[in-house]
C-alpha cells in the first residue's frame, strides 16, 4: 500500500462528498452576490479580530462578543447566508473527523 496513493484517493473522496459539493455550491453562490459576500466578509473580519484580541490579551471583549452575536443573528436570516454557514460547518466537521481518524492512527508517535 502506498500512502501517497491512499491520500490521493482520500482527497478525491473528499471532493466527491456531499459536504464538499454543498459547501462549494454555497460558496460559489455567495461569491456571485457581492452584497451577500460583503456581509459575510464583514462578519468574518469582526470575528477574526476578536479571536486575535483573545489570543493577545487572553480575554474576550464582552461588547465584541455581543456585537458578533447580533450580526450573526441578523445575517443568518438571509436564506443563502444560512445555507452557506450550514454547509461550511458540515464540511469543517467532515475534515475534523477525517483528521481525528488519521491522528489516532499515529497517536503512539505523537503523544
Amino acid at each position: 500500500m502506498n500512502v501517497y496513493d491512499e491520500a490521493r484517493r482520500l482527497s478525491q473522496a473528499l471532493k466527491n462528498s456531499e459536504e464538499y459539493i454543498n459547501f462549494k455550491t454555497a460558496k460559489q453562490y455567495i461569491n456571485l452576490n457581492p452584497e451577500l459576500k460583503e456581509k459575510i466578509d464583514n462578519f468574518e473580519k469582526i470575528r477574526y479580530d476578536e479571536q486575535i484580541n483573545l489570543i493577545k490579551t487572553g480575554q474576550q471583549g464582552q461588547g465584541e462578543i455581543k456585537k458578533i452575536q447580533e450580526i450573526y443573528e441578523e445575517i443568518i436570516q438571509i436564506e443563502e447566508i444560512k445555507k452557506y454557514f450550514d454547509a461550511e460547518l458540515k464540511f469543517n466537521i467532515l475534515l475534523a473527523d477525517v483528521n481525528k481518524i488519521i491522528t489516532e492512527a499515529v497517536r503512539d508517535l505523537i503523544s
